[in-house]
């Protein structure tokens, strides 16, 4: 039956209160399709309710950090750093006549980064401006422009239509045909895993390539180039190894000074710049989230992660200060805890600098939809498998970014996630309307997905014909308000912790559930269809989040009305 929408249920992990972090209430129209989007949060700093004793301080959650989004007052006013719709159309870039506009748009975006970007800002942002009509893609955006705001005339008003053509589609999936297989998809040292969490419409991430994959990169085919692109920020390039300041740990929860290791290069980094510190995982770390013994394998692999600013650098004392404390212990490697080596690999953590993060790019205004031929949207409502596997592609995939946004944007019919995530910090998702994906089953598809997203902001979205709502991954700081689900708030694990999700009304039928499949079903790994029932709020736990991605993580609070 379907779940009732009479009680207004609280859950608390971790903490036993709830707090707002937005403190004037807000009231919602429970049953309007747009009740959340109708309804304009005040999310201004003034707005925010300081922290209560021993919960997090969510203040700074979204676009830098707290920050108001920016007006037409924070574009630059040099005409040579704002495309025009008529210039677009010099590029070849013209709605409503069928041709693809890919080159164009891309020949735009780069000339942004080239020209524009290097003396770009917050108070100096570009802006492209897409005519109204239909626009045609048919391959991915790299969106690595910083200060760039890519803005339609309404999201009723223009519209892209993506297509993936075949460099673009994965020609690579696992043996049954259900899913991508990142593993099968490789050249040279590279494989599919690197452009995890997939291809989009829109990518905002560096395209740069670490010198040791240049000859890869340079021979790779077009449909492998973009497994090198990025590689600079990746943590085996870029990362430091970290050294024992007592007991086997180099810091530990609450610390903001974190020792590296005698050797690497500091030079990436510095004061102002990002870093990611990871933690290796332990025997000991599985058992504190009670998930042993366990006959699913433990993994190699840092699941505790956070990106911080750094606020200081000693290169003598080889030090690095956060701008804030950890909230995770930092045991050198798998085994400096006193932990049997997983797998029999001792396993390192590092302070992984993003080398060339993205930052200051928003999306507004505009709409987009995957098209496939031969399928009908109707048949993905509450098909939770794949219908197109190879064609596995998100809308707007945000990695190794900061201080970006997405607002007033309108998406149907996605291939798989409208919007992702991926080691990003301090965005702000608003006021956007998400309809329908074609792909929700096997591989984590179909989300409105915060994976590896920090101090974020989620606020008066609506939702429709999803997979999940999920934080997973180490995300942490977010604060998920006022938004209208049809879909579950699913906690997925791996150590996500200390989000807030506050007033938000989420309503699931029973057709809602794992169970509703015709396309591509089962679970990963040869396992039958899960008939089990999605609730309305989910979090990984114990021995059975060990399968997915490990534990949920402490203090994670949540008011929804169901």
């Amino acid at each position: 039956m379907p779940h009732p929408a009479t009680a207004r249920r609280t859950l608390a992990l971790g903490v036993a209160a709830l707090v707002a972090a937005v403190g004037v209430p807000i009231a919602l129209t429970a049953h309007s399709p747009d009740a959340a989007a109708a309804t304009p949060l005040d999310l201004s700093a003034a707005n925010r309710r300081a922290p209560l004793p021993g919960l997090p301080d969510w203040r700074k959650a979204g676009y830098r950090g707290g920050a108001t989004l920016p007006t037409d007052a924070d574009l630059t006013p040099d005409a040579a750093c704002r495309t025009t719709p008529e210039e677009l159309a010099a590029l070849g870039v013209r709605p409503d006549d069928g041709a693809d506009d890919s080159a164009g748009l891309q020949a735009a975006i780069d000339a942004v980064r080239r020209d524009c970007s290097p003396t770009a800002g917050f108070q100096r942002l570009s802006l492209i401006t897409l005519p109204a009509g239909v626009l045609d893609v048919s391959r991915q955006l790299g969106v690595d422009a910083d200060y760039l705001v890519i803005r339609g005339a309404g999201r009723e008003a223009t519209r892209i239509v993506f297509r993936p053509d075949a460099t673009t589609r994965y020609d690579a999936l696992t043996p049954d045909g259900s899913d991508w297989d990142e593993d099968g998809m490789t050249h040279g040292a590279g494989k599919g895993g690197w452009i995890w969490p997939g291809r989009g419409l829109f990518r905002v991430q560096s395209r740069a390539v670490h010198t040791s994959y240049a000859t890869d990169y340079s021979s790779a085919p077009a449909n492998r180039k973009d497994l090198f692109e990025g590689t600079v920020n990746v943590h085996w390039k870029a990362g430091l190894q970290l050294r024992a300041t007592a007991g086997g740990f180099a810091a530990r929860t609450g610390d903001r000074v974190v020792p590296l290791a005698s050797s690497g290069s500091m030079a990436a980094l510095r004061v102002g710049g990002l870093v990611n510190i990871r933690a290796a995982n332990s025997t000991a770390f599985y058992a504190e989230q009670q998930a042993l013994p366990t006959e699913r394998p433990l993994l190699n692999q840092h699941m505790r992660q956070q990106i911080f600013t750094i606020a200081a650098v000693d290169t003598s004392a080889r030090t690095i200060t956060l701008d804030k404390p950890l909230e995770f212990d930092v045991p050198v490697s798998s085994t400096s805890d006193g932990s049997q080596p997983i797998d029999g690999t001792v396993y390192y953590s590092k302070a992984s600098p993003i080398v060339d993060p993205v930052v200051g790019v928003g999306f507004e205004d505009l709409s987009f939809t995957q098209a496939i031929p031969g399928l009908d949207p109707a048949g993905a409502v509450h098909n939770y498998g794949n219908m197109a596997p190879d064609q596995q592609m998100h809308g707007i995939v945000f990695k190794w970014a900061a201080d970006s946004w997405v607002r007033r944007v309108k998406a149907e019919m996605a291939g798989s996630h409208p919007i992702v995530t991926e080691e990003a910090k301090n965005l702000q998702i608003v006021d956007n309307h998400l309809a329908g994906s074609w792909n929700k089953g096997k591989g984590g598809n179909g989300y409105l997905r915060g994976s590896r997203v920090w101090d974020s902001l989620y606020a008066g979205n609506v939702s429709r014909g999803l997979r999940h709502f999920t934080f997973q991954w180490s995300a942490s700081g977010n604060v998920v308000i006022g938004n209208d689900f049809d879909s579950d708030l699913n906690l997925h694990g791996g150590w996500e912790r200390h989000n807030l999700f506050e007033l938000n009304t989420v309503r699931i039928p029973y057709e809602h559930r794992s169970g509703s499949c015709s396309a591509n079903c089962g679970e990963e790994g040869g396992g039958g269809p899960d008939a089990s029932t999605w609730y309305p709020i989910w979090w990984g736990a114990g021995k059975k989040a060990v399968k997915w991605s490990g534990s949920t993580g402490p203090a994670t609070s949540s008011s929804t009305t169901p």
